[in-house]
């Protein structure tokens, strides 16, 4: 009872921290993948296109952000055309409503660890307030990263090729057609699926292998699969193919009196498969350098202990006893006496879920570019590992102050002001007095990750705002922008803003410009810029962990 009403606590946590919101910014990609497109797409809104969206290089799949951030965001257009809701769309709810959505799916994985717990021999309510509890499950999979669904893919996998009887007997006549739809539209949503999806497709078809003694129940069971994956594969193509290109039901018509030949020639030379350029993309070692690289253990050593803390110790303390077990077996002697070993076998300690989690661990440790949340799907097998009787409870206050402190790092402190100062200049830009009289606003973004600029809530034919992304730039470079800005105001009521973290605020300071206002947003952490200790340890503690928002003065005078 008392693990049932934890997990319940917890969940309501979940939600209710998604409505609150959740202030941290863990990374552009939860904007740039899926709310920031749509938003431009569906509300019309003025929005940066990231480059794996444009027509000229695509690379991610349109079909996902549509079923998530692009329903989301019809629902409260189509609330407010029709007067239920007459401001729906606000900063708040762009932020939300797709987080909102996510939240909901995220409850995928506690179905899923329910259910996997009996069939894996791990306590179902435990592995529950393991996952619950973990802050990885809090933050990540409330945000809108295409990783985030790719965990619930491959959380779905897992119950499908575990949904037998122990005894293995065969698996349910749908699943083998869910299993390729599943695959397939993980491939698609990011090609890193097929390192997740590998283990459990060859355990689900060795049972299906040990279950099935006649041949033509097995290429049954293959070939649903295989036309499953084709027919997702060519939906998936499709509409990428509509999105990308000037393909349209028209340009079909029109090819009516054109030969097959040509037909088939002119969709081969339009036709987009968006996994395909992900991955000629990703495995050129030049252009993952551009992104940041990383020594090869970084997910063994670093990302996974950042993620998962003591649970993804333990795990390879286990690893390496089932490895040491596994060589004995392998010797001459024991060879004779006890058979070859069985590392598919579902057996007592729960070698399997071991595989599950290192093999995908070990392809993605292959790519020189390696962030924590490459993996966040890999918590569905250690939970259920971790759950196992008598494992990890003496560790129940570590895992308690580990979840705590990620909690509160990511989601609350890591590029924390961003968010809010977005929402603040929003209510500005659209206040009253704005409205009245128009002004035109210069937003200057500096040492701060990429603003979504879907949170200004701007339309396309507004030209009142100009927002300008300085990203990381040097101390020269910022000043000289900072000064053309300041000495070339074109209207009466121009306003020009710079939002920069505190522990840039001295640079600032050096440009020869002054400040009519201030306005501090508590809390910010930059990892970029990050607060000096010795100002930490003094009473200007504050400002190091904020965000400034200075309003230039018309009549600036060297400071």
């Amino acid at each position: 009872m008392v693990a049932r009403a934890l997990w319940a606590l917890l969940a309501a946590l979940r939600a209710g921290w998604c409505l609150l919101p959740q202030s941290g910014y863990l990374h552009p990609d939860e904007f740039f993948q899926a709310p920031e497109v749509m938003a431009g797409d569906i509300l019309n809104l003025q929005v940066y296109y990231p480059w794996e969206f444009l027509s000229s290089s695509p690379c991610r799949t349109v079909v996902f952000p549509l079923m998530t951030s692009g329903v989301t965001y019809w629902v409260i257009k189509s609330l407010q055309q029709l007067d239920i809701c007459s401001s729906c769309i606000n900063s708040y709810t762009l932020l939300v409503s797709p987080r909102l959505l996510f939240t909901i799916f995220s409850f995928i994985l506690d179905y899923s660890v329910y259910r996997l717990a009996p069939f894996w021999g791990a306590d179902p309510w435990k592995a529950l307030v393991l996952l619950a509890g973990s802050y990885v499950t809090l933050v990540f999979y409330t945000r809108t990263f295409t990783n985030t669904l790719e965990g619930l893919l491959f959380a779905l996998l897992m119950v499908l090729v575990s949904s037998r009887k122990s005894s293995g007997s065969s698996a349910e006549p749908t699943s083998s057609s869910l299993i390729g739809v599943i695959t397939t539209a993980g491939f698609f949503n990011r090609p890193t699926f097929l390192a997740f999806a590998l283990m459990p497709l060859l355990y689900w078809a060795s049972l299906i292998v040990d279950s099935q003694k006649s041949i033509k129940t097995l290429i049954n069971h293959f070939l649903k699969l295989i036309l499953c994956a084709c027919f997702t594969a060519i939906v998936f193509i499709t509409a990428d193919t509509f999105y990308f290109t000037s393909v349209s039901l028209d340009n079909f018509y029109s090819t009516n009196k054109s030969n097959l030949i040509d037909v088939i020639a002119q969709l081969h030379e339009k036709m987009v498969v968006t996994p395909f350029n992900f991955l000629s993309y990703n495995l050129n070692p030049h252009n993952l350098a551009l992104h940041g690289s990383h020594p090869r253990v970084t997910h063994f050593t670093v990302n996974g202990v950042m993620l998962f803390g003591i649970l993804h110790i333990l795990a390879i303390g286990a690893g390496f006893k089932m490895l040491k077990k596994y060589v004995h077996q392998l010797m001459p002697v024991r060879w004779c006496y006890r058979g070859p070993p069985g590392l598919l076998m579902h057996s007592e300690g729960s070698p399997t879920l071991l595989l599950f989690y290192f093999v995908p661990l070990a392809f993605l440790s292959l790519f020189s570019h390696q962030e924590p949340r490459f993996l966040i799907p890999l918590i569905l097998p250690l939970v259920l590992f971790s759950s196992s009787p008598n494992r990890a409870v003496k560790w129940k206050l570590l895992l308690v102050l580990f979840n705590l402190l990620g909690a509160l790092l990511f989601g609350c402190l890591h590029q924390g002001g961003l968010i809010p100062c977005l929402f603040h200049l929003e209510q500005l830009i659209h206040s009253p007095a704005s409205s009245s009289y128009p002004r035109h606003y210069t937003l200057l973004f500096a040492h701060t990750y990429m603003p979504p600029r879907s949170l200004l809530n701007i339309k396309k034919t507004d030209m009142h705002v100009e927002v300008i992304d300085m990203a990381g730039s040097g101390e020269e470079t910022l000043c000289q922008t900072v000064e053309e800005q300041a000495s070339n105001f074109t209207c009466s009521d121009c306003h020009i803003f710079i939002i920069i973290p505190g522990t840039v605020r001295p640079t600032i300071t050096k440009c020869g410009v002054s400040f009519r206002n201030e306005t501090l947003i508590f809390p910010h952490l930059s990892m970029e810029d990050p607060p000096r200790i010795p100002v930490l340890s003094s009473g200007n503690w504050r400002s190091q962990l904020g965000l400034y928002i200075l309003e230039l003065n018309r009549d600036h005078q060297s400071l």
